[in-house]
């Protein structure tokens, strides 16, 4: 680490009030990237928030299953490590979520897209 940045955390710990000094010198704690990485990924979940309203036939359906998978893997990999990073293992379960949410509607969609083709093939048969 550079002497810049252990100079500005002593700084900034001595800012910290005692109670809180526990979280500031934890392994996951603000000081690393295990706080961070997580803290900045709450972006994907609040953009899949920001999704649900989106029609089911904008949706990709590759796209937010592999965002469902790398969720589920991360979360799996949050609680393998050591230390666990549990805000790691919460802001990529939600990933999971959303996104999972977001293939069954997609699926859901292609399905009732499938039927209604059904629907109409053998009307469209009959009128010829």
């Amino acid at each position: 680490m550079s002497l810049v940045y252990k100079n500005s955390m002593k700084a900034i710990g001595k800012l910290v009030p005692e109670k809180l000094q526990p979280m500031w010198n934890h392994p996951a704690g603000p000081q690393t990237i295990f706080f961070w990485a997580p803290a900045f990924k709450w972006g994907l979940v609040i953009a899949g928030l920001g999704d649900l309203s989106r029609p089911a036939s904008k949706i990709s359906l590759s796209q937010s299953a592999a965002l469902g998978a790398t969720g589920l893997i991360w979360t799996r990999y949050s609680l393998a490590i050591t230390p666990k990073n549990y805000s790691l293992f919460s802001v990529n379960l939600f990933v999971a979520f959303t996104a999972l949410y977001q293939v069954a509607r997609a699926v859901k969609y292609q399905n009732e897209q499938k039927e209604k083709e059904k629907e109409t093939a053998p009307a469209a048969l009959s009128s010829h």
